[in-house]
Parts: C-alpha cells; sequence; structure tokens
C-alpha cells in the first residue's frame, strides 16, 4: 500500500481523553476513533490488525475440530428467562423492544442461543463431542467504559461452546481449549498466566482466566513469582494426546485473580507472592449442566436414556487483544508490533520523493515485495524524513527500509528492526528481497 494512497490518519499530540497507552496510541496510530462512550470505528490499520488477530484464534480453533458458526447479535428475550439469567445479568444487558413489543436483547454472550440450537438439531450421543465457535460483535453497557478497547461497550469476540456426554469428555473438552488459548497467545508474542477465577454470571465451578500482567490492568492478581522468570512452553500438541499434563505444567505455580485469593489460605509466604496488575484476554468455563438442565436439552445415550449434555464456553476478547499486545510493546516513540499481528510486515521509506533514482528504487522494491506477498507500506509522500520516520515509529511496522540517494550511490539501502534503533544494517539493494523469504 502506498502511503499516499492509504487512510491513515495519525494524530501528532496525545488525545486528553486517552488515559493508558494503548489507547492513546491506538488513537493517534489512526486505529480507531470512537462513535460513542466505549463504542469504536475501526480504521483501516486497526482493521488489518484486528484480522490477524482473528486469523489466528481461528486457525487454532479449528486445529481442535471446532466448527465455526454465525449466531444473530440480537437475541429473543425468552431464552434467557428460560434459563433464568434474564433478570440475574443485570444492567449490562442491553434490552430493547421491537414494533410487535417483543422483548430482545443485545446479547453479551451466547449460551443460551447455542444450547438451544444444539437441544434442537442433535439428539444422539454420536454426535457427540460437539464444539462450536463464532467470532462476532458483542455488547456489555458497561457502567464507566474506559481505557479504549480496553473495556469497550461494544467489543469483537470469539466465544465457542462445548457439548459432552459426561464430565470426563467434558473436562477433556475444557483442557483442549486451555491449551488451544495459550497457542493462541504465544503465536501473537505474549506470555499469559493461567489463573483460577470465579465463573461469576456464566456459572460453573471451574474456571480459568488468562492474564497478561500490565501495569494498566484493571484485574489485581496474585502469583508465584516463579512465573515472572517462567518461559513460555513450546506448545506443539495432538488434541488426542493426555492434556492434563500440559495443563498442569501451566497450572503448577500459584495463580489467582483477586477474588479467588485467599492470604489466608494460601501456602506460600508472602514473600514469594508477586501482586500486581494484568489484562484478562481470555477466560474458559466448565459449567457442567447448568445450561442444558434448564433448558431442557437432552440426548439419548448409547443405553437409549435420556440424559443432560455436559457444557463449557470459551471466550476469547479479540478487540482487546489489540490493546493487550500494545501495552506489552511499545516504546515512547509507539507501537513494536509482533511480525504475526503487524498491519504491515515491511515499510519503505523514500528519503527523497522527487529523485527519480530513489522513486525508481522505491518503485522497483515495493512492487518485488508484494509480488512475493509480503505485506508493505511505502511512504511515498512528498514530507520531511523526520515525518516518515516518526509515523512509521508510531505505527510499528516491524521492519524498516530507508532508501536514499547517498546509499544507492552505493548501491545499498538501510534496513532496521522496530524497537532497535541502534541496530542499522546496509544491504545491497539486490539482497533486500531475500532477507523477507
Amino acid at each position: 500500500m502506498r502511503r499516499s494512497n492509504y487512510f491513515l490518519p495519525t494524530l501528532k499530540e496525545n488525545p486528553s481523553e486517552a488515559q493508558i497507552v494503548s489507547h492513546r496510541l491506538m488513537l493517534r496510530a489512526g486505529m480507531i476513533r470512537q462513535a460513542a462512550a466505549g463504542i469504536y470505528s475501526w480504521l483501516p490499520l486497526g482493521c488489518r490488525v484486528l484480522k490477524k488477530i482473528e486469523d489466528i484464534v481461528r486457525h487454532e480453533m479449528d486445529a481442535t475440530g471446532a466448527q465455526e458458526i454465525l449466531m444473530p447479535t440480537i437475541q429473543p428475550a425468552e431464552l434467557w428467562q428460560e434459563s433464568g439469567r434474564y433478570d440475574d445479568y443485570g444492567k449490562e444487558m442491553l434490552r430493547i423492544n421491537d414494533r410487535h413489543e417483543r422483548q430482545l436483547l443485545y446479547g453479551p454472550t451466547h449460551e443460551e442461543v447455542v444450547t438451544d440450537i444444539f437441544r434442537t438439531c442433535v439428539k444422539s450421543y454420536r454426535d457427540l463431542p460437539c464444539n462450536l465457535y463464532q467470532i462476532h460483535w458483542k455488547f456489555r453497557d458497561e457502567v464507566r467504559p474506559r481505557f479504549g478497547v480496553m473495556r469497550g461497550r461494544e467489543f469483537f469476540m470469539k466465544d465457542n461452546y462445548s457439548f459432552d456426554l459426561d464430565k470426563v469428555s467434558a473436562v477433556h473438552s475444557y483442557n483442549k481449549m486451555f491449551v488451544a488459548y495459550l497457542r493462541c497467545f504465544a503465536r501473537m508474542g505474549l506470555k499469559p498466566i493461567p489463573m483460577r477465577a470465579e465463573a461469576g454470571a456464566i456459572g460453573g465451578d471451574l474456571s480459568h482466566e488468562f492474564i497478561i500482567l500490565a501495569d494498566t490492568g484493571e484485574s489485581e492478581v496474585f502469583c508465584d513469582k516463579k512465573w515472572l522468570d517462567n518461559d513460555p512452553l513450546n506448545i506443539d500438541v495432538n488434541y488426542r494426546s493426555d492434556l492434563q499434563s500440559i495443563v498442569n505444567k501451566w497450572t503448577q505455580f500459584y495463580a489467582a485473580t483477586d477474588d479467588k485469593h485467599d492470604p489466608d489460605s494460601c501456602a506460600l509466604p508472602d514473600s514469594e507472592i508477586f501482586e500486581g496488575r494484568g489484562i484478562e484476554v481470555g477466560h474458559i468455563f466448565y459449567f457442567g449442566k447448568k445450561y442444558s438442565r434448564a433448558m431442557n436439552a437432552t440426548i439419548t445415550n448409547a443405553d437409549g436414556k435420556e440424559i443432560e449434555l455436559e457444557m463449557g464456553s470459551y471466550g476469547i476478547g479479540v478487540s482487546r487483544l489489540v490493546g493487550a499486545i500494545i501495552e506489552a510493546n511499545h516504546d515512547s516513540n509507539g507501537i513494536i508490533w509482533p511480525e504475526s499481528v503487524a498491519p504491515f510486515r515491511v515499510g519503505i521509506i523514500n528519503l527523497r520523493s522527487g529523485d527519480n533514482q530513489c522513486d525508481s528504487a522505491c518503485d522497483k522494491l515495493y512492487e518485488e515485495l508484494k509480488t512475493v506477498g509480503i505485506e508493505v507500506l511505502y511512504d511515498d509522500r512528498d514530507e520531511r524524513a523526520g515525518v516518515k520516520f516518526s509515523d512509521m515509529d508510531l505505527i510499528g511496522v516491524p521492519w524498516q527500509i530507508s532508501v536514499g540517494p547517498r546509499n544507492l550511490k552505493n548501491g545499498v539501502v538501510e534496513l532496521q528492526r522496530r524497537g532497535q534503533k541502534e541496530i542499522k544494517e546496509e544491504i545491497p539493494v539486490g539482497s533486500i528481497l531475500s532477507r523477507f523469504l
């Protein structure tokens, strides 16, 4: 993409309404614009990152055997009344009536809808296990939306739901998602800490939050200090294998959110406990028969007996992850994207637009990179070099190629890794393409 043609409304100054780094940088980098309190439009740069994260999540969900569906954002209230959650959910649920005075709601989650789908479509144990997921918009009417996409009212989320015949199978499905989440976050360059957490309005007695440590996190967390030095494991897994052993490795050290942490019963001394803040990027639940019992979702087992389904649900905040990744990867100049989620892999900076030699070299390099499928942003604007460098740093493109008349006389261009300003390489023009293949 040529920068002169790209809709990228960057800002030089920090917006006064932005309280945390990710919110400031997303606004300054032209990724989002606020439409209403806690509701954002995603602009081209933000959309590219959002889709990269979505693709990683989808790939890992498909690898587990989960199947993608798409459920409506607007749900009938009677399903929630049937499950018993309609009055319990509170003011976060946006309730509406249509022109016929039918009660509807904007879905904050989809346990009821997916249970209704399953109970009407599946009757035999032979169709189990089954795991259905979607990546979709949701709405929760937060009383104090803040921190940009980290705590918005409308958000983009992956949620999936497992259906199993018995508890052993259901726990296996839970463990499968536990491991899949580790793989998702590792691919995004994040180190999550799985923490025992309260199930809240979802329900159930087995629940883990996946937390990224950050000073700006909204959750208060407590964990064994060994977590701070623990390198992420290489999660290469066969989902038919013993997943419990992997889960055990990732839960061997103490870790709990504030609603689960009890200092009086904690086995570790205070000196070994890290107390800080974190960002929740995923949450998984096993809740057994809570919804199947309330909504009469039964299945016929091998003995011909009708039994209630065992269920779990699993959420990843896709839009929230954009902010979380920025919180974990930035410096004073802007964002430092991991390559896996970067909007562009390479940025070309023409240091002297209008110079025939520079224009020709940049155009040729731009076309060559595009031809081999490398995502590239070419800053061809008639702007000062300093402005171009600042913008490229701000939006966080991982690799920057600077093309100027002085280096071209020697047949080279300058290559620099974002976040490593002290390391610059002079690469022959004819060799630059091979660095990215």
